[in-house]
């Protein structure tokens, strides 16, 4: 519970990806009382295997580096919730008399909001590989396993094409397959692709065929023809989870796109941020880590009274005893406790004596 009686929390985080947790993380350690609501799923939570993220190996799953992430969080005072968020309201005038926060049977109040509710990438049609062994949606993430591999890059727009172009620096062997439907890319990047080694596949899929170990073998299409393929990228665009940004009426980049945000996650509603991939920027995890970072130190300059400025204290007068810890009840008795305290956690007699 918030140390501010009016208030169940200081911070709801939407969303349990490396995004809302990292931010939930810092928000929880800078003494914020932090409750993370997450409806499961999720682009990280797909991942057969971890890359890019440094002091993370390889054989780590998504699953496995989202639960090691929600554990640490719980363990610094954090309450993590499975749910879905219904609705966030203002409660009155923002910032100051908070939001409500609504999940299933149970309504929060709270002083902050981050949204980290992310995006779905657009799937194909089927047939298609298993994702993670040959069915890929993050070049910066998997190019690297593709080195002097056949690779496909399905779509039919500029994306599909500039996507294709870049994987040559990776390998000698690109297919673009608009499965059936027509190039709606610009002249301009026709133009570059005939100046590419890259070929233009048009005919549908009519099969898939895989290895022993599940990964893609190769594609039948339908005039008969055969190419062998490790793996690709599908390029048909995102579906941002911004119901709740459209709800508080927030600022988006474009028409369907992300949530506009300044370098610390702040959006246009004073008292909302938003991290990951429901912001503009690349859709990374080491990215999105950055971002819930920010957000968590902004929102402890946010919220935090100290300092008391000059102003203040000629209006409120100076500090008083009774004014400090700002830490609630609840997450010092967590902090003292924790096997990162200084010196190692305080048994209870040690807590009781300096109390």
């Amino acid at each position: 519970m918030s140390a501010n009686a009016e208030f169940d929390y200081d911070v709801a985080v939407v969303g349990g990806g490396p995004a809302g947790l990292t931010a939930a993380l810092y928000a929880t350690r800078l003494g914020l009382d932090t409750l993370v609501v997450n409806r499961g799923g999720g682009r990280a939570a797909m991942m057969q295997d971890t890359h890019n993220v440094i002091g993370v190996t390889e054989d780590t799953s998504g699953a496995e580096f989202l639960q090691t992430a929600r554990e640490q969080v719980e363990s610094y005072g954090a309450d993590y919730v499975r749910g879905y968020v219904d609705d966030v309201a203002a409660r009155g005038d923002v910032p100051d008399d908070g939001f409500a926060v609504s999940a299933g049977d149970d309504d929060h109040a709270v002083r902050r909001v981050v949204l980290a509710t992310g995006f779905s990438d657009e799937r194909p049609d089927p047939p298609l590989p298993p994702t993670g062994r040959g069915l890929h949606y993050c070049l910066h993430c998997d190019a690297y396993m593709f080195v002097d591999e056949p690779v496909y890059v399905m779509g039919a727009g500029d994306a599909a094409a500039h996507v294709a172009m870049i994987m040559l620096n990776f390998t000698d062997e690109v297919d673009v397959l608009t499965r059936g439907a027509d190039p709606t890319w610009s002249d301009d990047t026709a133009e570059m692709l005939e100046n590419h080694p890259v070929d233009v596949v048009r005919e549908e899929i009519a099969s898939m065929n895989k290895d022993d170990d599940g990964w893609l073998a190769s594609f039948e299409f339908e005039d008969g023809s055969v190419r062998e393929y490790r793996g690709g990228f599908p390029m048909y665009g995102s579906d941002y989870h911004a119901e709740l940004a459209d709800a508080l009426g927030l600022d988006r980049v474009d028409d369907d796109g992300e949530v506009a945000v300044d370098d610390h996650g702040r959006t246009s509603v004073d008292g909302v941020y938003a991290v990951g991939d429901l912001t503009p920027g690349h859709n990374q995890i080491p990215v999105a880590m950055g971002e819930g970072a920010k957000c968590g130190i902004a929102l402890h300059m946010d919220l935090r009274e100290f300092p008391r400025s000059t102003d203040d204290i000629d209006e409120l007068g100076p500090v008083g005893a009774d004014d400090v810890p700002a830490i609630s009840a609840d997450l010092l008795a967590t902090a003292v406790a924790h096997e990162g305290h200084a010196a190692g956690p305080r048994d209870e007699a040690d807590a009781a004596a300096d109390d």
